[in-house]
């Protein structure tokens, strides 16, 4: 018999009894669910306040909402409103009557026209965003057709004259380079904007601001910039900042700043508040990059001691709002390279699972983003501790009383200057694992997040941009969850890793088809660090708990049997330093994959042995750090990669 506080719970979303990664059903504790039920508003310390709480969520489960979504064709659910309507949708055409009653409420007719409709009740306006019945699939892309690509760390380019990050301006050689091979697609590193007042934050997935990009990508002109197999970040963020202060003095174009900012909306313009106010009280306390250190009166973007630091320092505002229009021109200029390079897609832009909750995001969605949780992941088979991301995510709650603005802004901006997006661990769109601060990960609880609402508004965006949705769908994945995806539109993610029956490696031509097929990702070993046991090295050293050399031994022979049974390999098994010809092979197997796109990792294309990231570490492997060893016009002739990227493009078109 459930307890009043795990009804509590349930109401909240919290999946009190959940699955391990063991397929073992586990129950979270009490202690654990007060934490979180408090984070999330809902207080539970005692009977009075646990009853209390329900109330207050079943009230709110039947007020009206500022946004409901629904399917195209199907009829709309209405919570909290009835009566006589008019519903003006995007087209013009108007449709009006009186909610019909059902055995769940009042609802609407069906809207066949997807798109963002307005409806008015009660006195009261609406939205009603209806989806289309799937997003803009890989086949629409493609037309039928199997199509490849490459992916690269963005950061990991270099070009002659500009040697140290990489930039918008170096990935658009990228592109039209890759185009020339036969690429249609270009997988990028997120590009959401990090903190210029406190560089020594740099992970790409634990941005200040998912809507905003990087301006460290902007284009710039270094030519004596220090050349190193890895890049030291804080340096280089340094004097690139400095320079495009320089650059942003003899700016005069106000015209086109005044016109990006009113197309930009106030999303970018608080983004540039925030970094104006971040970087002028860091510079007596070190601790304001967080504005949960800032002085209260500042803590709130509507306040009106912000209102007055902004008129104060109106040109420093608009420093921060030119980077982000320097980036968004240099991003503009990428994709419409890869394009008339001939590219079906072009860059597919990746999407962090959450925020660093000191940032940008955090301070103008304080009420939309969870608030003393973090969300990370269970223990499982290669984590027995599990793992705290120390990042925030959006709250459903939040989500919902909001009308989704955070969410939709966000994948508007994903998808301005890209053919395609990927949505990192995309099973955060039903569920997230939350740790209330201060707690273990084991410590944590799932919660559940709107999913329906979320798939219907990455539908409909995605088929307004004309873009593709991929999801990475590795880990512990929900029953049913892959299904749901598919029934979207939205594409997989196939790693040849874990495309296994027992010991045995999956054939590729069984690879699901809408997905699409990676040799590895930016978290696991390449191909030929993996042959080599680089990875198994790394982790002995670093005393992380990971696969033995006697398996690693087995599972050379399993995959080279694998390769030969594809017809991408042939002869006895390669010796451990001869990985050149496993990644030639493995190219090819990939090729072979039935999924309708085929991303090649750039480090498996040069045959390097290191990974852009070991997760569960910081600065003891150098993450998110290594460069490419040569820019993009020098990379694309050397004889290997062309060869392999000809055998790539080759199995494709068989």
């Amino acid at each position: 018999m459930k307890s009043a506080l795990h009804h509590l719970a349930i109401a909240a979303g919290i999946e009190v009894i959940w699955r391990d990664a063991g397929n073992a059903m586990q129950t979270v504790s009490d202690e654990t669910l007060r934490a979180v039920l408090g984070a999330l508003g809902s207080p539970a310390a005692s009977p009075a306040q646990i009853s209390e709480s329900y109330a207050a969520l079943r009230a709110e489960a039947g007020e009206a909402r500022p946004l409901v979504t629904a399917a195209s064709g199907a009829p709309v659910a209405l919570p909290g409103s009835s009566g006589p309507y008019r519903i003006t949708l995007e087209s013009g055409r108007i449709m009006a009557g009186s909610t019909l009653h059902g055995r769940k409420g009042a609802y609407l007719p069906a809207i066949e026209e997807p798109g963002y409709h307005r409806l008015e009740i009660n006195g009261r306006t609406v939205i009603i965003a209806v989806a289309p019945p799937r997003a803009f699939t890989l086949d629409d892309a493609g037309g039928g057709a199997k199509l490849w690509g490459l992916a690269v760390q963005l950061y990991a380019l270099c070009r002659e004259d500009s040697r140290g990050i990489g930039d918008f301006a170096t990935l658009a050689l990228f592109a039209r380079h890759a185009a020339g091979h036969g690429a249609d697609a270009i997988g990028i590193s997120p590009v959401h904007a990090q903190f210029s007042a406190h560089v020594t934050h740099y992970s790409p997935y634990a941005a200040s601001n998912r809507a905003a990009l990087n301006v460290l990508y902007a284009p710039l002109q270094i030519p004596d910039e220090p050349v190193s197999d890895l890049i030291d970040w804080p340096q280089a963020a340094t004097r690139r900042l400095g320079l495009l202060r320089e650059a942003f003095a003899g700016f005069d174009d106000a015209a086109a700043l005044a016109a990006f900012r009113a197309q930009a909306g106030p999303e970018l313009e608080r983004h540039a508040e925030f970094e104006a106010l971040s970087g002028a009280l860091s510079r007596d306390n070190l601790a304001a990059w967080d504005f949960h250190n800032w002085p209260q009166a500042y803590r709130n973007p509507a306040s009106a001691a912000v209102a007055q630091f902004v008129r104060d320092h109106r040109r420093e505002v608009d420093f921060h709002l030119w980077l982000q229009y320097l980036a968004d021109r240099g991003l503009a200029g990428a994709q419409r390279a890869a394009r008339d390079a001939g590219m079906k897609i072009g860059l597919i832009t990746d999407l962090a699972v959450g925020t660093n909750p000191a940032g940008s995001h955090g301070w103008t969605r304080q009420g939309e983003v969870l608030q003393g949780l973090e969300i990370g992941a269970p223990p499982d088979l290669f984590n027995r501790a599990g793992q705290g991301w120390g990042i925030t995510a959006f709250s459903p709650r939040g989500l919902r009383n909001n009308g989704f603005a955070a969410f939709i802004d966000m994948l508007r901006h994903a998808l301005r200057h890209a053919g395609g997006v990927r949505i990192d661990h995309v099973m955060g769109l039903a569920r997230l694992w939350v740790i209330p601060h201060g707690s273990a990960p084991a410590q944590g609880a799932y919660l559940r997040m709107p999913m329906a609402d979320l798939l219907r508004l990455v539908a409909l965006e995605s088929q307004r941009s004309k873009a593709v949705v991929l999801g990475e769908d590795l880990g512990t994945v929900p029953p049913g969850f892959r299904e749901k995806l598919d029934a979207a539109g939205i594409a997989g993610q196939r790693v040849l890793w874990f495309e296994r029956q027992g010991r045995r490696f999956t054939p590729p031509r069984k690879w699901s088809r809408n997905a699409a097929a990676m040799t590895t990702t930016h978290d696991l070993p390449t191909v030929a660090g993996w042959w080599r046991g680089t990875d198994i090295g790394w982790r002995a050293k670093l005393g992380i708990a990971g696969e033995s050399e006697t398996k690693r031994e087995a599972d050379r022979a399993e995959l080279w049997a694998a390769f030969r049974r594809s017809g991408a390999a042939a002869g006895a098994v390669p010796a451990i330093q001869d990985s050149a010809a496993v990644v030639d092979a493995a190219c090819a197997h990939l090729g072979r994959a039935a999924c309708t796109l085929a991303l090649l990792p750039i480090e498996d294309a040069l045959g390097q042995t290191e990974q852009p990231n070991l997760p569960g570490t910081l600065d003891e492997h150098p993450n998110w750090r290594r460069r490419l060893p040569a820019d993009p016009a020098t990379l694309f002739e050397r004889p290997d990669v062309t060869a392999r990227l000809a055998a790539l493009n080759t199995a494709r078109k068989s």
